[in-house]
């Protein structure tokens, strides 16, 4: 019996056109060794499976043919492309750094570089997962890799690039591989299907392709086991069941019973899903995935963001026309936030119940935002919201043109069974001092906020709010005056406040004199936020004073505190200890003679 021979190995690309997915690199390297333009040193990056070794092989390949074809693609032919397939070729040396990654590996290596080729042009130098090799050996490294031989080449494969020096990613022409797209990858796995004779559902290969995540090898080991598992038969059906994969289906069905907000279905559906052995969180990540999908699909320039078969493109497109964006996007959050609580919550299985009960609910939601408050009001007129009890109410501003009437609002008609109160002028009325006191927050605010009244505000009466003045005096005054003129009234203002005992307000008064800033604006520098805020408390009655006798308006003051001296203050023993040490040094030597301490 032959041995069997994985579909990785057995058909893995032996020319540049045969890569898949990764044309901008081929193409890049063809015109290289087209135009003799080869560097010395080229590093290869990019995740696992997408054919870093395998362009690196190609290209030592061909660099060395003897019989080069137009095509820039080796003839496969010639002794030197035989012997590389063969494996034993003396030009091409490999190098796995990830059990060879010691400075005597490396200078192993640099020995082996010193012999030119016995045939052929160029020596090529693969090593592969370049990252895992040591500091030092790195550094052994660079020398060799900045001024190599002129038929040395060196090919270097990682899937980790940051781990690599700058000093050697400086050396190398660096080539970024991408991930291979899905539909490339679908393509590849049916055209090996129909060499080896298997029959195959398109769907079935679009899975596996999405399963590898971009990684054609790992695409490749999927396929070989589905094909032992389905007996050469790979149907959407085998795909699904054999890789844990939850069916479309299931996502479209709880889809829809979202829209037709049947709770019991969609509990009966994930109750379903739990029964077969899927997990809660990977159910809630594949509900997210299909959310977005049929959120792309609503369009038709972003279709092409669907990677999956035409079949199920088609199911995608016509479930999206009965789901609004307002509900995919409601649900995709609710979703999303169910996945990152997932793993934090004690009862797991309530955790996504709980959401696709709120999921099922939106569309109620949103028609109930939608809906008019008032539907039997006469067409043409306002329709007003329910009043709420303690909250003024925004009036929303009419959009008229100048020659439309304004909008007729009717009053509230009293109720039938209740007869209208009687008011003669007998009955003692309520004055606007007798009605209890209500806080109206302001809902205008551009902030959204509303402020929280304290409990000053909230025991004023009505009266009193709308007779309280401003604290400042109101002047049109704005008469010259000197410096000296304004330190005369502060003065003034001082021995006032002397005489009345304000001690916190005298301290902030003495330590220093205004200054002027520019004319009639001036500033006080004070020493604490004591000081600061006893002035902010009194700094109406301050500015009335000066600005009445000065017979200027004009003037402000404001105050700062000085950041220099409240750094400087003397707080522990040993502070002050040193301020004094520097003032009287001889204080120094008595503590040394007597050894005393500070406490």
């Amino acid at each position: 019996m032959d041995n069997f021979i994985v579909s990785a190995r057995k058909y893995r690309p032996v020319t540049f056109d045969t890569v898949v997915g990764q044309q901008h690199i081929t193409n890049t390297l063809k015109n290289a060794i087209k135009n003799n333009q080869l560097a010395q040193a080229f590093l290869f990056c990019g995740p696992r499976g997408v054919g870093k070794t395998t362009c690196a092989r190609i290209l030592a390949k061909t660099i060395n043919c003897q019989n080069l074809q137009s095509t820039t693609e080796a003839c496969g032919q010639c002794d030197s492309c035989k012997t590389f397939e063969r494996g034993n070729s003396f030009n091409v040396h490999e190098l796995d750094a990830a059990s060879n990654n010691s400075v005597e590996d490396i200078r192993s290596l640099i020995e082996q570089v010193r012999i030119p080729p016995q045939a052929g042009k160029y020596k090529i130098y693969i090593i592969d997962e370049v990252h895992m090799l040591s500091q030092a050996a790195f550094n052994a490294f660079l020398k060799t890799l900045e001024e190599p031989p002129s038929y040395a080449i060196f090919i270097l494969a990682t899937t980790e690039k940051h781990k690599i020096l700058p000093t050697i990613l400086s050396r190398c022409q660096i080539f970024d591989f991408n991930r291979i797209r899905v539909e490339d990858m679908a393509g590849h796995l049916s055209l090996i299907a129909q060499k080896e004779n298997i029959s195959y559902e398109v769907d079935g290969l679009h899975i596996i392709a999405q399963k590898a995540d971009g990684g054609l090898r790992d695409a490749l080991s999927m396929f070989d086991q589905i094909v032992n598992f389905s007996g050469s038969n790979v149907t959407y059906r085998s795909v699904i069941d054999n890789l844990n994969i939850l069916d479309y289906d299931y996502y479209f069905n709880v889809t829809q019973s979202l829209l037709t907000e049947d709770t019991a279905k969609t509990l009966l559906i994930f109750d379903e899903i739990l029964s077969h052995g899927f997990d809660g969180s990977h159910f809630i990540s594949g509900l997210t995935e299909h959310f977005r999908n049929l959120l792309v699909g609503k369009d038709v320039e972003t279709l092409k963001l669907l990677e999956v078969s035409e079949g199920i493109r088609k199911k995608y497109v016509e479930q999206s026309q009965a789901a609004t964006v307002s509900f995919l996007l409601s649900a995709m959050n609710i979703a999303n936030q169910c996945d990152l609580n997932y793993k934090l919550s004690k009862n797991q299985r309530l955790q996504v119940e709980l959401a696709l009960l709120k999921m099922c609910h939106i569309t109620a939601a949103l028609n109930l935002a939608n809906t008019p408050l008032n539907n039997n009001q006469p067409e043409g007129q306002v329709k007003k919201k329910p009043e709420l009890v303690g909250v003024a109410e925004p009036e929303a501003p009419y959009k008229t043109t100048p020659d439309a009437p304004k909008p007729i609002i009717e009053p509230v008609k009293p109720e039938p069974d209740k007869a209208p109160p009687v008011i003669n002028a007998a009955t003692p009325q309520p004055t606007i001092a007798d009605r209890p006191a209500i806080f109206i927050p302001n809902l205008n605010v551009a902030s959204g906020s509303v402020k929280i009244p304290s409990l000053k505000e909230l025991g004023k009466t009505a009266i009193e709010a709308e007779t309280e003045e401003d604290p400042y005096l109101k002047g049109s005054d704005k008469e010259d005056f000197t410096y000296d003129e304004f330190l005369k009234v502060w003065h003034d203002y001082t021995a006032k406040v002397k005489a009345e005992g304000k001690m916190n307000l005298l301290s902030a008064f003495s330590v220093n004199a205004p200054i002027m800033i520019k004319p009639c604006h001036f500033e006080v520098i004070v020493g604490t936020k004591t000081q600061e805020n006893a002035f902010r408390d009194d700094k109406h009655r301050i500015l009335n004073f000066i600005r009445s006798v000065l017979k200027n308006y004009a003037i402000e003051i404001n105050t700062r505190i000085d950041e220099v001296k409240a750094t400087k203050r003397l707080y522990s023993a040993q502070d002050k200890y040193q301020h004094m040490a520097a003032k009287n040094p001889e204080l120094a030597e008595l503590r040394k003679r007597f050894n005393l301490e500070l406490e």
